[in-house]
């Protein structure tokens, strides 16, 4: 029988199997991957994977425990988990004692420290400092004598440190107890003109100011010296 030159023309011309393809996912009658032969080999694959990383039961000898550890980096106590801490984050031995019990890998552990920094730390900041905020405002009613008598007194240091002073100082000043009788006596007239006083060192940048208010030693344990610093440092920048 004549082949048909017309049909064997319009005919797709077989692929030659990719190097990279093994015979057996190759169909070299069609030239193409035998979609079903991978997709076996695959599941297979997958089956076998996840009985490597599965749990071992409580009752398997230390050596296969081991061996699991070993696979899915899990170090053989929670010390020997390596973890940097984040800033402001330390290192907790009974979260790292939880962790381990579950079956965390050490990127795994890591990997939680860096989210408890990045998500859970400014909450925690922003409660501690709303806490913060609160109860310095007591403390200057009670100064003040009262809350009426304080809000009075309240705007009439805004309007006048919003007036006299770089909007960055008025706002440093205006987050404290001691920042706002700075603010006062400032407004009074009763501070002296610090910049010429001799014995004053000269003062500190503004951006480290603002540092040194991110410390947890300015917004939350409040040490009266740090907190000291701070304001002397912004009344020396008003002051120059």
């Amino acid at each position: 029988m004549t082949e048909n030159l017309l049909e064997t023309a319009l005919e797709t011309p077989r692929r030659p199997r990719p190097e990279d393809v093994p015979e057996k996912f190759w169909d070299a009658e069609r030239g193409e991957l035998r979609v079903d032969a991978l997709l076996k080999s695959y599941r297979e694959l997958e089956r076998r994977l996840s009985q490597r990383l599965a749990r071992p039961a409580e009752d398997a000898d230390e050596e296969e425990k081991r061996r699991w550890r070993e696979l899915l980096d899990i170090p053989d106590s929670p010390d020997g988990y390596d973890i940097t801490p984040p800033e402001g984050l330390g290192i907790d031995p009974e979260v790292n004692e939880r962790l381990h019990r579950a079956g965390f890998s050490r990127a795994q552990v890591q990997l939680v420290y860096d989210l408890a920094a990045e998500r859970l730390l400014p909450l925690i900041v922003e409660a501690a400092q709303q806490f913060e905020a609160e109860r310095q405002i007591e403390r200057l009613k009670q100064h003040f004598g009262g809350e009426e008598r304080f809000r009075r007194i309240a705007r009439q240091i805004s309007a006048w440190g919003r007036q006299n002073l770089p909007a960055a100082v008025f706002e440093a000043l205006s987050t404290t107890y001691e920042g706002v009788l700075a603010m006062e006596r400032m407004m009074q007239g009763s501070e002296p003109a610090i910049a010429r006083e001799a014995e004053i060192p000269p003062p500190e940048s503004e951006e480290e100011l603002r540092r040194m208010m991110r410390d947890p030693r300015y917004w939350r344990s409040r040490e009266p010296e740090f907190v000291r610093r701070v304001t002397e440092g912004f009344r020396r920048l008003v002051g120059g």
